[in-house]
């Protein structure tokens, strides 16, 4: 089994959801008392939003990309980045190790393939949502179209991650406007819905749309799993 790093706390809420997804992977293919092999760094996530807040994205990225050398150098066969905004430095952690970085978009793009589905709806965070390093990978890499909100329900998706869910809030007023957004979205021809930030997991669930919703923190741990078990160290 190859020993997995994750890269995590922005914010900590999903990355106890990578740590849970991984193992319960590694336990139900391995049995008995087996886990999987993980080094985790953990940063301090104010530290993190305040770089996006005041757009210094290559400050950012020369932070993250020497916790990824830190993983790297405890032993882990490749990184997770915990999170779907931060891929915005992705090349910059990349540049920095010399094990892969497996990226949450291709993993995500990769179900969403298997499920047949051309077009899918994008919620996340502003940065997400309106950047081109994610949607224009799904779209230039993949081949999928790709849908979003429009402006004042970008901001209240934004604000609800911020400002609730990243605090292990979950609001039923929040899920009633993510729910409306969601049909807005299929009604525009979204045959499914990327959960863009890692933690609309915790908020919205299957049962709230009549399309798959792809939750890329799961998609991307149950990845990780299955590369750690597949690959041999």
């Amino acid at each position: 089994m190859q020993t997995i790093g994750l890269l995590g706390g922005m914010s900590w809420q999903s990355t106890v959801t990578y740590y849970q997804v991984i193992n319960r992977a590694v336990g139900a293919r391995l049995g008995g008392l087996h886990s999987a092999k993980v080094v985790l760094s953990s940063l301090d996530f104010h530290e993190v939003e305040t770089l996006q807040r005041r757009d210094q994205w290559e400050d950012a990225g020369r932070l993250l990309a020497a916790e990824a050398l830190r993983l790297q150098g405890a032993g882990a066969d490749f990184v997770v980045l915990c999170t779907n905004t931060m891929h915005m430095v992705a090349p910059q952690i990349e540049a920095a190790i010399t094990v892969p970085l497996l990226h949450i978009a291709d993993a995500t793009a990769e179900r969403i393939a298997g499920d047949g589905i051309a077009c899918v709806g994008l919620l996340g965070t502003r940065f997400t949502m309106e950047r081109d390093f994610y949607r224009g990978r799904l779209e230039k890499k993949h081949g999928l179209q790709v849908r979003t909100p429009k402006a004042a329900d970008r901001a209240l998706v934004h604000r609800v991650i911020y400002d609730e869910l990243c605090h292990g809030s979950v609001a039923e007023a929040s899920r009633a406007e993510f729910r409306r957004i969601v049909a807005e979205l299929v009604a525009e021809g979204a045959g499914g819905i990327v959960l863009g930030c890692t933690e609309i997991g915790l908020l919205l669930r299957a049962a709230d749309a009549h399309v798959p919703l792809f939750d890329t923190a799961r998609i991307h741990a149950e990845q990780a799993a299955r590369i750690a078990l597949d690959r041999s160290s």
